[in-house]
């Protein structure tokens, strides 16, 4: 084998804690490449809703590697809470109100809660022409009996450009702000309203995506005292500079040095989304997004492969920021937090499909006695697995003559190599929890195929397209497929090609022939790495749908016999997911030959149509 995311009352020292202004060093302006990416890159357009980069919202779906809304009742139901409409209806969940909003591009929710009649205040915004000032309506969904609300201004202290993009956005300006700023409320005292004004603020927290400032975190009001308050400066498009340093995908023109910095000042967030690094404290995901600090362990992934929620980063983190934002979140408020309600959400969908963890309690831990020594002999670069270790592998039977392998990714699905297979469903039976390739064990579970699904172009020349679908028979008077077995785990099925880097470490396994030419009796498996730019070694005969992994001096690599088997990549997180699929084999274990491999996410919308399923990954379903 070639191995293979308003009280008064407030305590002082907690106010003191949680809304001190500080101000903030800007860094020098960077050369042009400094922190962006490539020209490839910028050019794509990524934005928030590019899915092949960032994790759609729960009221949005994952499709052809864009954000698109959902319709309000494909909304999670569980554990939500009531959102009252600036329309006097009460919707069922912030999702729900959001999706609406999406589908509507209008603002939609006033608060949480269930006072939403007519005659019931609502949230409201606005901006003062003359000061800039934010000023909100913040209804007390009668906490208080009295049906009312309170009138505030917006506290320094959180206020950033992805929040005052909100703001102008809802005071109709499409493009949202020029600029996010601050002043002493007591600088104002000369201006005629100075007396009219509030003298209590909130300090507010937006993604950006927002269409108003009442979808954004709200914190419990606080005297103003010293503190500066929010400005905000909306973006007249004809009063563009004569250069523009940086222009958006939406059009809209930012300094440089605004882009990689975790914010959203673009307000399609494609300013931050093609970074070689992050400016400041940011936080830099291996697909090149930048993110704001407060997003590292907040029980959310906003990088991909988990790489902010992982204890590595996690329990590393000791910035300025983040210290700032740990301290803010032990503040109470009185307002549910978006944040915590999309957060329950993204739990909720994630955990429709469970994939990509396997058993670990039946892994067989014995190995067999190799003489006098222990030593595992590696056979072209693999290893023998353990009995029940490899809990995704299969092997494919035809005519009860195993050559191919395949991948279980879940209910009655299988994938496989297009070459592995034809179109003659009686003719295979598959078999899981297979160790020795010609003795079954305890766990072994053999099923048949009802239905044989190749791709429709593959190419059995070019190897172009080389994956089919493997759709077995279901059980008598069940809608299942397999017995209950711990020794079968699926592995999940990657939506995008971002999700996995080139040199990153991965696993291939399967019973191909060895380093003596012979297939080997018991299942093996080696570590891969990820190669980029593969044509270089095969010229005109790499195809799209295509890549490489392995190892240059060819000591590890997938041989013949290891055909359809699984390359698997892990995130952060200890999620594998299926990144490639053993195709073409060509000088197999030879110095200057990486092994082929069918890239599943590729495949994602086709195998996500032929399985049917609303939920084939673990996100953006």
């Amino acid at each position: 084998m070639r191995s293979a995311g308003v009280s008064l009352l407030f305590m002082f020292l907690l106010i003191s804690n949680c809304n001190t202004d500080s101000g903030a060093t800007a860094s020098p302006a960077p050369t042009p490449d400094e922190f962006l990416g490539s020209t490839e890159c910028l050019e794509k357009k990524f934005t928030r809703a590019s899915c092949d980069l960032v994790f759609c919202p729960p009221w949005e779906r994952c499709a052809n590697g864009r954000c698109s809304c959902k319709l309000p009742y494909q909304c999670p139901r569980e554990g939500v809470a009531p959102v009252c409409g600036r329309d006097n209806r009460q919707y069922l969940s912030y999702c729900q109100a959001m999706a609406l909003s999406c589908r509507t591009k209008k603002p939609l929710m006033s608060h949480f809660g269930e006072n939403c009649g007519v005659d019931d205040p609502k949230f409201s915004s606005s901006i003062d022409r003359d000061t800039g000032l934010v000023m909100l309506f913040i209804p007390d969904n009668g906490r208080t009996g009295a049906g009312g609300g309170e009138e505030v201004l917006v506290c320094g202290k959180l206020w950033d450009t992805a929040a005052a993009n909100v703001a102008c956005k809802e005071d109709k300006h499409p493009l949202g702000a020029a600029s996010a700023g601050f002043v002493s409320l007591r600088s104002l005292m000369t201006n005629p309203s100075y007396t009219m004004l509030p003298r209590s603020c909130v300090s507010v927290r937006c993604q950006g995506y927002e269409t108003s400032l009442a979808e954004c975190v709200i914190y419990d009001a606080v005297r103003i005292g010293n503190r500066k308050v929010a400005t905000a400066t909306c973006y007249q498009a004809t009063q563009e500079a004569a250069e523009c340093e940086f222009r958006c995908v939406n059009s809209k023109c930012v300094f440089l040095n605004q882009t990689c910095d975790g914010v959203d000042d673009c307000g399609d967030r494609s300013d931050e989304m093609c970074c070689k690094r992050c400016r400041k404290d940011a936080f830099h995901c291996r697909t090149g997004v930048c993110v704001s600090r407060e997003a590292v362990g907040d029980g959310m992934n906003d990088c991909l492969d988990g790489q902010d929620e992982s204890p590595r980063y996690t329990t590393t983190d000791h910035s300025e920021t983040h210290r700032q934002l740990r301290n803010l979140s032990k503040c109470q408020t009185y307002y549910i937090s978006p944040k915590s309600e999309t957060r329950a959400n993204r739990q909720h969908l994630e955990s429709r499909l469970y994939c990509g963890i396997p058993n670990s309690t039946t892994v067989d831990d014995e190995e067999e006695k190799r003489g006098r020594s222990s030593r595992v002999k590696r056979v072209v670069g693999g290893i023998p697995a353990k009995p029940t270790q490899i809990q995704w592998q299969v092997a494919i039977v035809e005519n009860q003559k195993m050559d191919c392998g395949g991948v279980y990714i879940g209910g009655c699905w299988v994938l496989t190599a297009a070459h592995c297979v034809r179109s003659n469903p009686n003719a295979y039976q598959v078999k899981f929890s297979l160790w020795r390739k010609h003795r079954p064990q305890d766990t072994t579970i053999i099923a048949p195929v009802q239905d044989i699904h190749i791709h429709p172009l593959y190419n059995d020349s070019s190897y172009e397209n080389d994956i089919a679908l493997l759709q077995l028979e279901k059980l008598p008077f069940s809608d299942a497929c397999l017995e209950e077995n711990p020794a079968v785990s699926a592995v999940c099925v990657p939506w995008s090609l971002q999700l996995f880097q080139p040199n990153h470490t991965c696993s291939i396994s399967g019973w191909g022939r060895t380093a003596g030419g012979r297939s080997s009796d018991v299942l093996l498996w080696a570590n891969v790495s990820l190669i980029a730019d593969c044509q270089r070694f095969y010229k005109d005969r790499f195809k799209p749908g295509m890549m490489c992994a392995g190892d240059l001096d060819g000591r590890v690599d997938s041989c013949q016999g290891d055909s359809g088997g699984p390359l698997v990549c892990e995130d952060d997180l200890g999620v594998s997911y299926l990144w490639g699929i053993v195709s073409r084999r060509e000088h197999c274990g030879q110095p200057g030959f990486p092994g082929v491999y069918t890239q599943v996410a590729y495949y994602f919308e086709w195998i996500r149509h032929k399985t049917g399923w609303p939920a084939v990954t673990r996100f953006n379903s």
